[in-house]
């Protein structure tokens, strides 16, 4: 092979190296403009409402991020996200106090977490197992709560934990969850200050160097002296903590939370949100910053599918197959890259 043939082959195997690094922001784009071009332009109020209706899913998919990134996965979420918002209300409704109830939300959604992380880091149950055994308690548990407390403590809600609007912190924290600045919804922003935070745990501190160790070859994390069992317990407990913040911003945004549906589907909409972002759910590989991208991805898709005014039973066949597209991009991207890579070496 000539020097020119090498070089243009090593050339291209370099460009989809690069496209691969950074598919999450490609990926995007695409679907942004595709969202333009279906919701026929864009105004700053609808762009700023794919943000503001990313914080939740987004805040939970960082915490998956980590959990995928040690070859785990959390399919709890979601059942968390309805008990934690649905008791972090009795709370509220009981001390008015809104740092109390950001306080018991953190702290409640890491005890949930760290139920998951004991059973799978030291127990070492299959997390599929575990996390699918306490999905089912979580959510039971919300609805079970929800019939058999007193109604004064869930807002004299029918079936649903209603914040009481004659606290005097009722509007101060409704506010916060609706509220704006400079046009940026704040619960975006909070999203957007924990991704820069676990990018910078991810990418800068030992303790996510392990994360990655653990991810990448736990028996080899293992020799090198990294407590393997306890990464993995503080793994979940953390995804747990960032559910109870997401739990706090529902509520914020919403006043309520309703057990039987709050959260439904969120521990798929979560790993979506990972996928897309570049995660790699065999664990070891992928950038936290990518699952800010996903998350708003699938945002955009589901307002891309409201703006085509598509069939609502056929929204789901749509989100499986981008899905099912995104993961052969990964699973094909290096193939390639090693085949092009091999032809510049002949």
């Amino acid at each position: 092979m000539s020097n020119n043939t090498a070089s243009r082959s090593a050339g291209l195997s370099n460009v989809l190296g690069l496209v691969k690094k950074y598919s999450f922001v490609l990926v995007f784009l695409a679907i942004f403009v595709v969202y333009a071009i279906a919701n026929g332009g864009l105004t700053l109020n609808a762009t700023m409402n794919v943000l503001r209706h990313s914080a939740v899913i987004g805040t939970i998919a960082i915490g998956m991020g980590i959990v995928c990134l040690t070859g785990e996965i959390d399919l709890s979420v979601g059942s968390m996200l309805a008990l934690v918002a649905g008791f972090s209300v009795v709370v509220f409704n009981m001390t008015g106090s809104i740092p109390v109830t950001l306080l018991f939300a953190l702290v409640f959604g890491a005890a949930c977490g760290l139920i998951n992380g004991f059973l799978v880091g030291v127990v070492k149950m299959p997390a599929f197992i575990v996390t699918l055994a306490t999905m089912l308690i979580y959510r039971s548990l919300a609805q079970y709560a929800c019939q058999h407390l007193p109604g004064e403590l869930i807002g004299n809600g029918s079936s649903v934990y209603r914040m009481s609007s004659e606290l005097g912190a009722y509007d101060a924290l409704y506010s916060f969850g609706n509220a704006r600045v400079a046009g940026v919804p704040i619960v975006g922003l909070t999203m957007v200050l924990v991704v820069v935070l676990f990018v910078y745990i991810c990418a800068s501190t030992k303790f996510g160097k392990k994360i990655y160790a653990v991810g990448s070859n736990a028996k080899a994390a293992h020799l090198t002296g990294i407590s393997v069992p306890l990464m993995k317990t503080l793994v979940f407990t953390i995804a747990g903590a960032l559910v109870g913040l997401s739990a706090f911003l529902w509520i914020a945004m919403n006043a309520s939370a309703d057990p039987a549906t709050t959260g439904s589907s969120y521990e798929m909409y979560a790993i979506a949100a990972v996928v897309l972002g570049g995660i790699s759910m065999s664990g070891g590989r992928g950038r936290m910053i990518g699952v800010l991208f996903g998350a708003l991805s699938y945002d955009v898709i589901d307002k891309i599918i409201i703006a085509l005014k598509m069939d609502a039973l056929i929204q789901d066949t749509i989100k499986g197959v981008i899905l099912i597209i995104v993961i052969m991009i990964q699973v094909a991207g290096p193939q390639i890259k090693e085949f092009f890579g091999r032809k510049g070496t002949k």
